[in-house]
């Protein structure tokens, strides 16, 4: 008859043999994440991480299951610079690791050549990558998901002649795929509504010395100037523009400019002067909004920035696509995204075959306090 020490260790190891084949019984899905984490946009790579981390981190205590598996989702989060070469890179990395899923590049110009690599991997790409050749690849798998530079270009052109009565504008863009891109749209927009342009100048997204090519803009007498770049460029530009007498010149942008960090950067030279327009609706009027910046904050310490809640959704998205379909192969999973919606904490998700959202809010934005604060929403 065996001692009663020897059944407890019997029964201890059957737990542990049962444990064990729990976790065999896991499918183990890698979410990549791939942004700029270092240098000065990686303000907003940390950003959309957090967006996506909280989703996985919500999504692994519901212990969703697929095809009688449960789910666990592990992130692989890569730094691409925000430079095309280090995204090639990157992509590469993340595909040899087994990614299936992507949430990003934030830029561009990093989305674009990366979209290939994604592609012919099978992966599922969803970037927040405004310029229209990200979805001009022809790639069934690769989602933008936020507005266009068509929508925001044209939208922040609309507010301009419309609500703040500008006649003259001028346009700097950073030679970046983003920034030729929106001021592209933006200048096709304010033509369209009567605007002048009077001068379109040029700088690069590492410049910190605006002087000529404002001064440039102000012989011309410009009501404002579009900025088609990042915040990091834009802020110092706002002082500048300040410093030559400029002051009563609105500055105005597209979705990068969206940010607590261009307040940060730019101090007291930034308020009511400066504009921009940001894809997606206005997060604490929307049902979940006020719940969704309070999880982040309580899980982050600090508050959500332009596109976290976007990754979040997109997250989200994702992982209802694979319990509909009951399949976690990104080919079946991007066949059901494009078949559903998805409504999410900042606004509805549906998509065309290119991969474009079929519709998206974008908010115009102003700074007052040193934060960003909504004005309309089209």
């Amino acid at each position: 008859m065996p001692s009663n020490q020897t059944i407890i260790s019997i029964a201890a190891a059957t737990l542990l043999l049962v444990s064990h084949a729990a976790v065999a019984q896991d499918q183990v899905v890698k979410i990549g994440i791939s942004g700029p984490l270092s240098g000065a946009n990686a303000f907003a790579g940390k950003d959309n991480e957090n967006g996506v981390r909280l989703a996985v981190e919500e999504l692994n205590a519901k212990k969703m299951t697929i095809g009688g598996k449960t789910v666990r989702f592990e992130i692989l989060s890569e730094d691409d610079q925000g430079d095309p070469k280090a995204g090639v890179i990157v992509a590469q990395k993340l595909t040899d690791a087994g990614v299936r899923f992507v949430l990003g590049p934030y830029n561009s110009g990093v989305a674009i050549p990366a979209s290939r690599i994604y592609n012919d991997a099978g992966i599922i790409m969803s970037t927040v990558g405004t310029n229209p050749k990200v979805t001009q690849g022809g790639y069934k798998n690769v989602f933008r998901i936020v507005a266009s530079d068509n929508q925001v270009g044209s939208s922040m052109a609309a507010y301009a002649a419309r609500q703040l009565k500008v006649k003259t504008v001028g346009v700097i863009d950073d030679r970046t795929a983003f920034g030729q891109g929106v001021a592209a749209e933006f200048s096709k927009q304010a033509k369209a509504s009567g605007l002048k342009v009077a001068g379109h100048e040029f700088t690069s997204e590492k410049a910190t010395d605006f002087a000529a090519i404002l001064t440039a803009l102000k012989a011309k007498k410009v009501d404002a100037i579009f900025f088609g770049g990042y915040a990091p460029q834009g802020a110092p530009m706002a002082r500048q523009m300040r410093q030559l007498g400029l002051k009563d010149v609105k500055l105005l942008g597209g979705d990068t400019l969206c940010s607590p960090e261009m307040a940060k950067l730019g101090g007291d030279a930034v308020g009511e002067n400066v504009l921009c327009a940001q894809g997606g609706a206005i997060l604490e009027k929307q049902a979940n909004g006020p719940a969704f910046q309070k999880r982040y904050k309580e899980r982050f310490k600090r508050a959500p920035d332009v596109y976290a809640a976007s990754f979040y959704d997109q997250t989200m998205f994702i992982a209802q696509a694979m319990k509909s379909s009951n399949s976690v192969d990104p080919s079946v999973v991007g066949t059901a995204m494009h078949a559903s919606s998805y409504k999410g904490v900042v606004g509805t998700y549906a998509y065309d075959a290119a991969g474009n959202m079929k519709q998206s809010a974008v908010t115009v934005y102003t700074f007052r306090n040193g934060a960003p604060v909504a004005l309309a929403s089209y």
